[in-house]
This record gives C-alpha cells, sequence and structure tokens, in this order.
C-alpha cells in the first residue's frame, strides 16, 4: 500500500510540473529574463546613436503583438540579430534567437545570452535546440531564425534551411520574413569591424506573414518563404539611401550588382 501511495504521489509530481508549473514560476522567468533583455537593449540603442546609424525600419507592424511566430531574416552581419530584434521593438516584442551553443560558452556573451532567454544550437544534437524553440513558439514567443545558418560573405541570399518552416509547422504560427541591409558595413565576416561615428545606413523591411499549413511540403514553404525574403531583400537595397564613395569602397555590394564582393561560386570554391 505504501509503495502505491508513493508511486501515486510520484506521478502527480511529475504531471505538476510537466502540464501545470507554479504561477510564480510561469510569470517569474519571463520577468527575470527581460531584467537582462531590457538593459541590453538600452545599451545597444545608446551605441547606436552615438554612433549616429541611420536605421530606417518599415513594416514592424506585421510583427504580431501577442502570440508566437517565427522571424526570419537574411545574414550579412555578426550584428544581425540586434537589428532583427529592434525591429520587433514597435509591437512590443522580444524576440528569442536561436545561435551557435559556442557563443553561450563565452564568459561575457554567454550569461547575456541566457539571461534573455536566447536557444543555443549544437549542430551536433540539433533535436535539442528543435524542442526548446517549439516549446518556446508554444508559449507564445517569438523565435528568431536566420535559415542561412552562417553569414552570406556574397551579401546574397543563400539557401535556407527547412527547420524554420518546420517549426512554424508544428508549433501552428505564422512565418515572419524580413530583410536587412547595411548591417554588412559595420562588421561582417572576413571584416575588420567599424564602429566610427560614420552615419552608416541600415536599412530594415518586414514582409507580411507566411502561413506554414501543416498539409503542406516544408521544402515548398521554405522556397516562398526564400522568395518573399529575397523580394524584401532588393526592396531594402534600392531604398539604401547611400551608394559606394569610390572604387575601395565597393567590397559591400554584391557582384550582380556591380560591386567587389566575391560571387557565391567563389565564396562556395574558397570554403
Amino acid at each position: 500500500m505504501g509503495h502505491d501511495r508513493r508511486n501515486a504521489a510520484n506521478l502527480r509530481l511529475r504531471n505538476f510540473r510537466r502540464e501545470n508549473p507554479p504561477q510564480a514560476l510561469k510569470k517569474g522567468l519571463p520577468q527575470m529574463a527581460e531584467l537582462v533583455y531590457r538593459p541590453v537593449i538600452g545599451a545597444a540603442r545608446t551605441l547606436f546613436k552615438a554612433l549616429d546609424l541611420k536605421i530606417d525600419t518599415q513594416g514592424s507592424e506585421h510583427i504580431p503583438k501577442t502570440g508566437g511566430a517565427v522571424l526570419v531574416s537574411n545574414h550579412i552581419s555578426y550584428l544581425d540579430f540586434i537589428f532583427t530584434g529592434l525591429a520587433a521593438l514597435p509591437q512590443k516584442r522580444l524576440v528569442r534567437f536561436m545561435a551557435k551553443e559556442s557563443v553561450f560558452r563565452h564568459k561575457v556573451s554567454g550569461p547575456l545570452m541566457r539571461g534573455m532567454k536566447h536557444i543555443p544550437v549544437d549542430r551536433k544534437q540539433g533535436e535539442e535546440a528543435y524542442a526548446h524553440a517549439l516549446a518556446s513558439l508554444r508559449s507564445g514567443e517569438i523565435v528568431g531564425v536566420f535559415p542561412e545558418a552562417t553569414i552570406s560573405e556574397s551579401f546574397t541570399l543563400k539557401s535556407f534551411k527547412s527547420g524554420a518552416a518546420r517549426l512554424a509547422q508544428e508549433a501552428g504560427v505564422p512565418l515572419i520574413p524580413m530583410a536587412l541591409w547595411g548591417t554588412q558595413r559595420l562588421w561582417t565576416k572576413g571584416r575588420p569591424s567599424n564602429f566610427k561615428r560614420n552615419h552608416v545606413p541600415v536599412t530594415i523591411r518586414v514582409g507580411e506573414p507566411v502561413e506554414a499549413p501543416t498539409d503542406q511540403y516544408a521544402g515548398a514553404i521554405t522556397r516562398r518563404l526564400r522568395e518573399r525574403v529575397q523580394e524584401l531583400l532588393e526592396a531594402a537595397q534600392r531604398a539604401y539611401p547611400v551608394r559606394p564613395k569610390d572604387a575601395s569602397d565597393t567590397w559591400w555590394v554584391p557582384a550582380h550588382l556591380g560591386g567587389t564582393a566575391p560571387t557565391p561560386a567563389e565564396v562556395r570554391e574558397k570554403s
């Protein structure tokens, strides 16, 4: 009898932890995370103001004010996650980004990333990161994803991995496409960072939600998503207010637009 009682008590405890966490826990964790997140946002804004960056954002109204969503962007700079997050602030949303696990092990960035509830991705154990992101979406969070996985050194759009579409399908949330342009001029792969006060423009475009129905293949949704991000990227490039100053300043412009950035084929050969 005592054994049965212990088993019943353990079962109730497991169910309670899994399905009905204490209200203090459900409310406390986000609040504690925001104690870290909001000061980081404030610091970023202060830095951008000091650098006199000209940030032009359009389309933030497409980011839902409540509920889960997967925010999907192109990737051309080490700072893209900051600008992607800024695009959600007009809707009073904070984005939880999926980022490589090594960032979480760094003595400076690690505590900040964990404190802001970002999601570590170990490429050898991707299932854990996927489950973490799915749980965040189901709890009403916005999860930020760079489906190219790595920075595009050609500054053109690479192929997309299907994880973002699969997350949206399984969580029953929309995909929000967006594009960044100009961030590569601040700090990108293979180039020194540029944090001088030189008034660099950054253009951000957010598009209408892309639905992810469960009766469609994730690959088809991913192709449609990539096409939408490509359209937004081209719109951001057209709206960008400056051009290279001289021949030495064409490195940040893709080859197909007349710049000297490496072509996608050249990047593949190098790697």
